[in-house]
């Protein structure tokens, strides 16, 4: 959301409300995970739906309305569970997403598939550059990009094949966790929607100058709205992460920080406060900064408060780089 200026306020709970209903078909319905899971992503969908309409349709602030649908959905969240009480989740599918790893040997080959698969992807696009007759600059610092991620792709990957378990006996842990595959095909997938696609581009234009793209016959309202589905459509796509890190649902699911956290890491990532930059990849460096902050301190034995401080100071400054820089750019 924040490419197109806006932002939404409600999409922690949102998750926690998609969660708790994925975990309500499989539990007490009888749904399979195969059926539950899509139906929650719907009703995220849906309800950004809601949320788009009355910001695009009615021009009621998105930051008025997802602050009501913030309080909205934390109340129908205490409905489907209970005040004070969690919901437990037994299936296996949904569990393995943050709980089990791929083997050794399905590690190595997803990133040798994934190194591959940008190795070509890059490769395909300075050909197609090259054809057209463009004289392309970048193919070194493309070349350096390029090995730098593969090299860290390589490290990564050999830390999360050694045994990290305390009791290997009782409980391995080795291997990249199923998580990441997932977060991989969302960036994926994301990305080329933003990158290659008339919607992508209109994201930025409604995101840069919303007046200019209407102009220009962009359907500034529809774009809009399609955005907040998507948004909460993700949103519900974390509610099953969720679910699946802490076993069960409760009141608090999406809650906290979660939202703070999630803006922040766009933010820190290089995302604008104001619309019009960013790529989904940015979102994904922040949140590993935030991570890297939030577990690093703890490990080093430092009190909550000065690791919400700490956040909270690079928080600060990238949203002053951000403020600065498209300062520079207007007068220029």
């Amino acid at each position: 959301m924040l490419l197109l200026g806006e932002i939404d306020l409600s999409a922690g709970y949102a998750a926690g409300v998609c969660g708790a209903l994925l975990v309500i078909m499989i539990t007490e319905m009888d749904y399979p995970w195969y059926l539950a899971f899509p139906i929650s992503v719907l009703a995220g969908v849906l309800l950004g739906a809601i949320i788009g309409y009355l910001v695009a349709q009615l021009k009621i602030p998105s930051f008025v309305v997802t602050l009501a649908t913030f309080l909205a959905f934390q109340g129908l969240l205490l409905l489907l569970v209970g005040e004070g009480g969690t919901i437990r989740i037994e299936d296996p599918v949904i569990l393995a997403v943050e709980n089990k790893n791929l083997s050794v040997s399905y590690s190595w080959i997803f990133f040798l598939l994934t190194a591959g698969a940008y190795l070509i992807s890059g490769s395909l696009k300075f050909r197609k550059r090259k054809k057209a007759g463009l004289v392309d600059n970048l193919f070194k610092l493309w070349v350096i990009k390029t090995f730098v991620l593969i090299a860290i792709g390589t490290l990564a990957t050999w830390a999360l094949t050694v045994e990290r378990s305390n009791n290997p006996d009782l409980v391995s842990l080795r291997g990249i966790p199923y998580v990441v595959p997932v977060i991989l095909v969302l960036l994926v997938g994301a990305t080329f929607v933003l990158s290659r696609t008339s919607f992508g581009l209109h994201i930025y234009a409604v995101g840069g100058n919303a007046e200019a793209a209407r102009r220009a016959g962009i359907d500034v309202k529809m774009v809009r709205i399609t955005a907040f589905m998507i948004c909460t459509g993700f949103a519900a796509v974390a509610g099953m992460i969720f679910v699946s890190r802490a076993n069960s649902i409760s009141p608090t699911t999406g809650g906290s920080s979660t939202l703070l956290y999630a803006v922040g890491a766009a933010v820190i990532g290089g995302t604008s406060l104001f619309g019009g930059k960013g790529k989904v990849s940015d979102a994904i460096l922040g949140g590993l900064v935030v991570a890297v902050i939030d577990n690093g301190m703890a490990l080093l034995g430092y009190p909550a408060g000065i690791k919400f401080m700490v956040t909270g100071a690079v928080l600060l400054i990238s949203a002053t780089i951000d403020a600065v820089s498209r300062r520079g750019a207007s007068t220029t």
